[in-house]
């Protein structure tokens, strides 16, 4: 089987313990993560060969996110050296009516300081049949921006299905443009297209009419994001797929999940009710790795693949950090209806 390449920042994670807020904490629960990465994962736990490519120091803090990822089956031969920093994010995880916060530390990271001709794009998609980035990589500096559209370019030269998760993180848009200005560019070679209720507004000025956000009362009602999927299709003829992730905020501990799907018709998910979450951060990134693995396991059916996904992002919701690490089989179980979480002996 042909890898999956994914490309971006990894960083740093520093947790506070539980539901520990900053100023009482003692201490922080060091791991690491970051979009492109938790996609490679997810990949690996399923059984498909990935390769994760980004830029990182040559220090210790490297090599041990380098061994983790390794840990996980994830492909690093293609890392490049350089730079002086790994990028951080410090995470305060909320509860109930408190939101989690998150604080990044990663201005001058080895990857926010690459430039095109970095990488030898054509010797790392040589054997790939996907390549994969988020809106994240663009944020970061002109030059990760450069790097990611040189990246997009050589893939759609050699036939490698190019897919994005809009991701916008308004508070990484530093360096004089804004997302507006540079995703277009990039998007318009990406052949399926991810993202969450509001990525494609933020982005995109995108919408579905009548919709906010704020006032969803914990329910998302997938028809109402079919003029969204409809739209980018239009201003991206590329894409040949457009899925949303559908998200209903009860409180911090309390969501429904899912998402829906828009290729020849607007296919639905069942909708989870997630009522006790560990740990959301990543839940986005692990519904993309399901949906990837998804539609190359199951290439005629768009209606499973998208169960697929929305199920490996439910029970990413159980697992602390930012990687999902769990199973075909456990995210089959959970597509066939046993959510019970009886121990299996």
């Amino acid at each position: 089987m042909k890898k999956v390449v994914t490309f971006g920042e990894v960083m740093l994670r520093l947790a506070t313990p539980g539901y520990q807020r900053f100023i009482q904490s003692t201490n922080l629960n060091a791991t690491f993560g970051g979009g492109e990465a938790n996609v490679a994962v997810s990949l690996s736990n399923y059984g498909i060969p990935t390769d994760f490519v980004t830029r990182l120091p040559k220090n210790d803090i490297a090599e041990w996110c380098i061994s983790d990822l390794r840990k996980y089956n994830v492909g690093v031969s293609n890392i490049v050296r350089g730079g002086d920093r790994v990028g951080i994010y410090f995470l305060e995880t909320g509860a109930v009516a408190r939101a989690s916060k998150v604080v990044y530390d990663r201005a001058e990271s080895a990857i926010a300081q690459i430039k095109p001709g970095m990488i030898n794009w054509r010797e790392v998609l040589k054997d790939a049949q996907w390549f994969h980035w988020t809106g994240i990589t663009p944020a970061l500096s002109q030059g990760a921006a450069d790097a990611c559209l040189e990246a997009i370019k050589i893939a759609n030269e050699m036939g490698v299905t190019v897919s994005t998760d809009l991701n916008y993180r308004k508070n990484l848009w530093k360096y004089g443009k804004t997302a507006d200005q540079v995703m277009p560019a990039l998007v318009e070679g990406c052949d399926i297209i991810l993202g969450n209720e509001e990525d494609a507004e933020k982005v995109f000025g995108i919408k579905p009419e009548g919709f906010d956000v704020a006032h969803t009362g914990g329910e998302v009602n997938a028809a109402e994001f079919e003029s969204v999927c409809t739209q980018m299709m239009k201003k991206f003829p590329r894409a040949k797929k457009v899925i949303i992730t559908l998200r209903g905020s009860i409180n911090a501990n309390h969501n429904t999940w899912g998402g829906c799907l828009y290729s020849d018709k607007l296919y639905q998910s069942k909708r989870y009710d997630i009522t006790h979450i560990v740990d959301r951060v990543g839940g986005g990134d692990s519904f993309m790795g399901g949906l990837i693995y998804g539609l190359i396991s199951y290439p005629s059916d768009d209606q499973k693949a998208l169960e697929f996904a929305v199920a490996a992002s439910c029970l990413k919701h159980t697992v602390y950090g930012d990687f999902n690490l769990v199973t075909v089989p456990e995210v089959e179980n959970l597509m066939k209806g046993d959510g019970s979480g009886r121990v299996s002996r």
